[in-house]
């Protein structure tokens, strides 16, 4: 029965696929995906990698599938991190805090977050001020309504060798200082991390003199009508991160409370009765029992995110989908673009689940 249903369905999808060709020849349509290694002759406005409009569809594909990545990855870290702290908030013994974050995530979850996006977009173009008036929250960085300036990494000659010796030597040290402290109080295991650290910065700063100094920060400057140097992030980009991280926050603030809220009592108990600190009790006894029930409902979340990003197209921000409807302006290669599409956000999909599956097994009781 169940191999006479998928024969079915295999010719289904086989007649379906013969006659939506034979309709498009028919109306002279071309399909086919030969179109991905033709030239792309549109802009894409910013990206992370490298694009010129006589790249060819597919790499502008590429370029598009890099922004949502990149996008989806900030989104989903700065929102785990403010979610945390949401979270731990909505518990606070103190009732404004726990009343703030109550208010917040009510607020959040209920309004729907095209508006929200909508909303940040608006004030990133008419409420910041002109480039000559930018403001200036932190030292080097601006805000001015054509968008968010900070100071850039800037790499020289012999940059490279130096950045993966730093790399190397960080983890040693780190490594290091947990070796050398196993076993003892948590104070002094912090004391020796940091002090390991220290001794890591100073080897950095030695190297980077005797290399001339290859690795430096670049500030922006206001020159003529606008600032040269430095990072950019354009009103789009600012208010979709902005936005989404805010938005899913909420939710993911609601999941880690609920994780430490089905905790049993009686581990606060022994933590008190051990004579450890609420702060301890936390994050060494509640947290760590939390995370087997708050990974789970965190995977939906964050496959929630990535598919969110989509809704970037409404500020304009360049991501995959936005991309994927000029090709299709361009080319009129509609179902070839759509498919694409599909099979990158289940790619996407299916990875970032498998991550999370493994992860959660690793973090889950083990039973006999």
């Amino acid at each position: 029965m169940q191999i006479a249903l998928l024969g079915g369905l295999v010719l289904f999808v086989w007649w379906l696929a013969g006659n939506t060709h034979e309709n498009l020849t028919e109306r002279g349509i071309r399909t086919g995906f030969d179109y991905l290694w033709r030239p792309a002759r549109f802009p894409i406005s910013e990206s992370i990698l490298r694009y010129d409009a006589s790249d060819s569809f597919f790499w502008a594909y590429v370029v598009g599938l890099a922004n949502t990545l990149w996008l989806s990855f900030l989104s989903i870290l700065f929102a785990t991190l403010l979610g945390l702290v949401v979270g731990l908030s909505r518990r606070s013994a103190h009732p404004l805090l726990s009343r703030f974050a109550g208010t917040y995530v009510t607020v959040l979850r209920n309004v729907p977050l095209i508006v929200q996006l909508l909303f940040w977009y608006a004030i990133a173009t008419s409420l910041f001020p002109v480039p000559r008036e930018a403001l200036n929250p932190l030292p080097g960085v601006f805000l001015s309504i054509r968008g968010v300036y900070a100071p850039a990494l800037t790499l020289g000659p012999g940059a490279s060798m130096l950045l993966i010796v730093a790399a190397i030597l960080l983890v040693i040290a780190i490594v290091a200082g947990f070796k050398l402290s196993a076993g003892k109080r948590l104070s002094v295991k912090a004391a020796s991390v940091g002090l390991s650290v220290c001794l890591w910065v100073a080897v950095v700063v030695g190297l980077s003199g005797m290399l001339g100094h290859p690795v430096g920060l670049e500030a922006p400057a206001l020159k003529g009508l606008n600032f040269r140097g430095g990072m950019v992030l354009s009103p789009e980009f600012a208010s979709i991160i902005t936005g989404l991280t805010i938005y899913t926050s909420a939710f993911i603030g609601e999941i880690i409370r609920g994780g430490i809220d089905a905790v049993e009592k009686g581990q606060w108990e022994g933590g008190r009765a051990l004579g450890l600190s609420e702060r301890h009790i936390m994050f060494r006894i509640i947290l760590p029992q939390a995370l087997r029930i708050i990974v789970p409902p965190m995977t939906s979340q964050y496959l929630s995110t990535v598919k969110n990003t989509t809704l970037a197209v409404a500020v304009g921000y360049p991501e995959l989908g936005l991309v994927v409807n000029t090709v299709i302006n361009q080319t009129g290669q509609a179902i070839e673009s759509i498919l694409i599409m599909l099979a990158v956000f289940l790619s996407i999909s299916l990875s970032v689940s498998a991550f999370m599956n493994w992860y959660n097994a690793r973090v889950a009781l083990v039973v006999r």
